[in-house]
């Protein structure tokens, strides 16, 4: 096992980024690293020739009051020495005050596909994450970077500011990784009793029931029954997008939720094909 270099100011990246010259991986996280995240580096990983580096950073700008900021579970040594067991080569782990030396002053601002969805319980989440993540592109420069699909419409709008902006990075989205029970994984997760956790999987088994049919109406009809079953899920929303979150098309689409269930309010999707709009 190599020990991953645990990097805390933008000089010392800059400095350690400067002595790579192939392929350079940025896997961005919040911390309290799972099954799901490890993969994303390990993915990374896969990459010939590739060097590494996960950032570990709560980011305040993509709270809004009332949000669970401070009671963000942080788990700093627990996720340094997962990284390392895994052979990732550096993790980046910055103060607010190194990231946002001046406050909140340049925000990129997410578009119409960033009021939708999460954009509409949240609508200032997706401007802070944008801003966040092309402050980690600047600072480190990476040739790829790998996002997981759980948080689906983050992924899309991430590809969306690279290519509006033209950025010089390729996106990868990882796979869901799930529990054995389905339930997809998330560093929330962790808030959830054992019986909130039971209760979860219907957001898991709701999206399951949508995609074993193939007209919309179906799809969402069968998708909501089964949500409306569990009472514990106060449902937000459930939704059919295209890929690009656009109107539903024939072809692949995306069936969205997102679900209060103690707590948390948890985010699942997944991939469901349409035959008749």
């Amino acid at each position: 096992m190599s020990m991953t270099t645990v990097l805390r100011t933008i000089a010392e990246v800059r400095a350690h980024r400067a002595g790579h010259t192939g392929p350079f991986v940025l896997v961005p996280t919040m911390g309290a690293l799972h099954a799901g995240h490890l993969s994303l580096a390990a993915r990374g990983l896969e990459i010939p020739g590739a060097t590494v580096m996960a950032t570990i950073f709560v980011n305040p700008l993509q709270f809004a009051e009332g949000e669970d900021l401070e009671a963000y579970p942080r788990t700093v040594e627990e996720d340094i020495g997962k990284l390392s067991e895994l052979g990732v080569d550096y993790v980046f782990i910055p103060r607010t005050s190194e990231i946002y030396p001046h406050g909140t002053r340049t925000v990129i601002h997410p578009g119409p596909a960033g009021q939708t969805l999460e954009g509409g319980s949240r609508p200032t989440h997706f401007a802070g994450v944008l801003t966040v993540v092309n402050k980690l592109f600047n600072i480190t420069r990476p040739t790829h970077a790998i996002f997981g699909e759980k948080d689906y419409q983050q992924l899309v709008l991430i590809r969306q500011m690279v290519e509006d902006l033209n950025m010089e990075v390729e996106i990868i989205g990882g796979p869901i990784v799930r529990e054995d029970s389905g339930l997809a994984m998330s560093s929330r997760n962790k808030y959830l009793s054992a019986d909130e956790a039971a209760q979860a999987v219907a957001l898991s088994e709701a999206l399951a029931a949508g995609a074993e049919h193939t007209s919309v109406d179906e799809i969402l009809a069968a998708a909501r029954e089964r949500i409306a079953a569990e009472p514990a899920a106060k449902l937000d929303y459930l939704e059919l997008r295209s890929p690009d979150l656009g109107e539903p098309q024939v072809g692949e689409n995306r069936l969205l939720i997102a679900a209060q269930v103690g707590k948390p309010r948890l985010l699942d999707n997944r991939a469901v094909f349409v035959e008749q709009l």
